[in-house]
C-alpha cells in the first residue's frame, strides 16, 4: 500500500505539496480540505486544483528554458 501511495504522490501534480511548502501547512491537511470542500461545493475545488496544477507545470517549463548570456 505504501508503494502505491508513493507512486501516486510522486506522479501527481504536486499542488498540495507546493501549497504546503509555501504556506507552512501539513500536506495531508491541505489534501483533506480539498476533498471535503469538493464534497461540500459539488466539485468546484477540483477546478481550482487543476488551474494550480497547470500553473505549476508552466513554472517548471519556464525554469527549464531559462537561458543565460553564456548559452549563445
Amino acid at each position: 500500500m505504501k508503494r502505491l501511495q508513493y507512486y501516486i504522490e510522486s506522479r501527481a501534480f504536486g499542488v498540495c505539496t507546493a501549497l504546503g511548502e509555501k504556506l507552512g501547512f501539513a500536506t495531508s491537511s491541505i489534501r483533506m480540505s480539498f476533498i471535503y470542500l469538493s464534497f461540500l461545493t459539488f466539485g468546484s475545488p477540483v477546478l481550482i486544483y487543476l488551474m494550480l496544477a497547470f500553473w505549476l507545470n508552466i513554472q517548471k517549463c519556464l525554469r527549464r528554458q531559462k537561458s543565460t548570456v553564456w548559452d549563445f
